[in-house]
């Protein structure tokens, strides 16, 4: 009887005292689009290494759920000339995820020609990881 009431004691001890880990993922990125705004190369590679060790994820699984501005983060980094955090997120992601309809039906890259962006360096970057 002992025995079960340690092992009890330590599932409820477990679940009371979880970590913040298990904080909501929304709270994790909720100023994302600010560090990629702002071109903080280094703010967001914090965020990025700390959704990835608390969640597990990697930029290509949560990328196409954050939206701003009604942009996707890459897309964000082109209208706003953020080339170091823009590079830098087009480095992170997989070749597949790059090529990918977003939420408008289109690719990043045929938004960025459409939208006058591969010139951009972050347009160069993006050509020379897809092609």
């Amino acid at each position: 009887m002992k025995k079960s009431t340690l092992i009890l004691f330590g599932a409820v001890s477990a679940f009371t005292f979880a970590p913040a880990s298990f904080a909501d993922i929304n709270d994790a990125l909720q100023n994302i689009c600010t560090i990629v705004k702002n071109d903080d190369k280094s703010e967001l590679r914090k965020k990025m290494r700390s959704v990835q060790d608390d969640y597990r994820l990697r930029l290509g699984d949560y990328y196409s759920g954050i939206s701003c501005g009604g942009n996707s983060l890459i897309r964000y980094a082109m209208e706003n000339g953020s080339v170091e955090t823009g590079t830098y997120m087009i480095k992170k992601m997989g070749r597949s995820d790059l090529e990918a309809a977003e939420k408008d039906g289109m690719p990043l890259k045929a938004w960025a020609e459409a939208n006058g962006h591969m010139a951009s360096p972050i347009g160069q970057e993006l050509l020379a990881r897809i092609d």
